[in-house]
């Protein structure tokens, strides 16, 4: 029966991370290593144990959605209008120089040139889990360390959410005036749309029942799945329509506590993700890669933390805090993973460049956290001195 696979799925998948999740912590790396890795073991092309990926990739979305809509939620206009202007250059000159090292590396590994700057493009991001994960709560939230990083991961989320949005219109197989008109039209209606709703109904309700913690649990899941089921109606993406449901609460004074109750179940949801990712990984690609994949994640690992230092210093920031933002933003991003599923899924990127990105992405996933936990304050340090939470 269908509900008695996916309870054994679930069952492999969530037990199975519980155990590679401790072995992970241990050796002081992300959990997000664990999903994968654990996935690569369970897939078709190992032990076979979940031979219907498709069945959980479906799930899995899920997790994306949620993932940008507490993204949205964190973009509060007035607060983070002051950070963005200090941080736009920085973000747009780095994320231009690392798509361009991307592209070039690619073309010369013999990839076509399509394949290169789709490969380029997912160079351009830093991981928002592992730059966030690895942040002390105090430094997260009360210092300026913490609100650089923040600031740049998400200007970086919105250029991969841009690039998705155009990635889903390019795979349209059917190309005409139509079908590139529409997103251009719906994109801001569907912004018009969900801002008249939450001003003259959605901030009454929950202003109204704020206290009823289910109640504005339950009505924060219909909102941003809601408006993702109108995006895909209207020709976006269900992760732009839950981008655009979170930023349009943000300024509510119940966004935080939104932000907060949601985070279980997408981290429930991102584990899928993340175990998809791993099960659909093709071993024989991945071998017919390695060698490239290691030296474009070696070079990123390099590249990343010396630009982000230059260009903050030029910014005018002091080198010792430079130098900390740019290590702990030296890695490829969660967001490249995603953008190069969708492109493969559109016809536009070949299933090798896919190995490629999700090779080298894993090797900067497990090499960036050793160079943070052994220099810089994380809940996760060896050091008691360097420990916080």
């Amino acid at each position: 029966m269908a509900e008695d696979k996916i309870i054994y799925y679930l069952f492999l998948i969530f037990s199975g991370a519980a155990i590679l999740a401790t072995i992970t912590l241990y050796a002081r790396q992300t959990m997000i290593v664990a999903y994968i890795l654990l996935g690569i073991l369970l897939s078709p092309s190992a032990l076979n144990l979940v031979p219907d990926i498709g069945l959980i990739q479906h799930i899995a979305d899920i997790g994306i959605i949620f993932l940008l809509f507490l993204l949205g939620l964190n973009l509060h206009p007035q607060k983070l209008y002051k950070l963005f202007s200090h941080t736009l250059f920085i973000t747009l000159v780095s994320s231009s120089l690392f798509a361009v090292v991307g592209t070039c590396f690619s073309l010369l590994a013999g990839f076509t040139l399509n394949d290169a700057l789709l490969i380029g493009a997912t160079m351009m991001f830093s991981s928002t889990i592992i730059g966030l994960k690895l942040l002390p709560t105090t430094v997260l939230h009360h210092q300026y360390t913490g609100e650089l990083i923040i600031s740049i991961l998400l200007l970086q989320d919105i250029i991969a959410i841009v690039i998705l949005l155009l990635i889903r219109v390019k795979g349209i197989t059917d190309i005409s005036h139509s079908h590139l008109l529409l997103p251009l039209l719906a994109l801001p209606g569907l912004v018009l749309f969900a801002h008249v709703i939450q001003k003259y109904l959605l901030s009454h309700l929950l202003m109204k029942f704020d206290t009823i913690q289910e109640y504005v649990f339950l009505l924060a899941i219909g909102w941003c799945l809601g408006i993702a089921e109108l995006a895909k109606w209207l020709g976006l993406s269900a992760e732009i329509g839950a981008f655009i449901a979170g930023v349009v609460i943000a300024a509510s004074p119940i966004s935080t506590f939104i932000a907060e109750k949601l985070k279980p179940l997408r981290d429930f949801f991102l584990i899928l993700f993340f175990f998809a990712l791993g099960a659909t990984t093709r071993l024989d690609m991945i071998a017919d890669v390695l060698i490239p994949a290691l030296l474009l994640a070696l070079i990123m690992l390099a590249l990343k933390p010396v630009i982000f230092r230059l260009l903050m210093g030029r910014a005018g920031e002091k080198p010792k805090l430079a130098s900390e933002v740019g290590i702990r933003l030296g890695q490829i991003s969660e967001f490249s993973l995603l953008i190069a599923v969708l492109a493969v899924a559109q016809g536009l990127m070949s299933e090798r460049a896919l190995s490629l990105i999700q090779a080298s992405t894993l090797i900067t996933f497990m090499v960036s956290p050793y160079l943070i936990v052994f220099r810089y304050p994380t809940p996760i340090s060896v050091n008691p001195d360097l420990r916080r939470d």
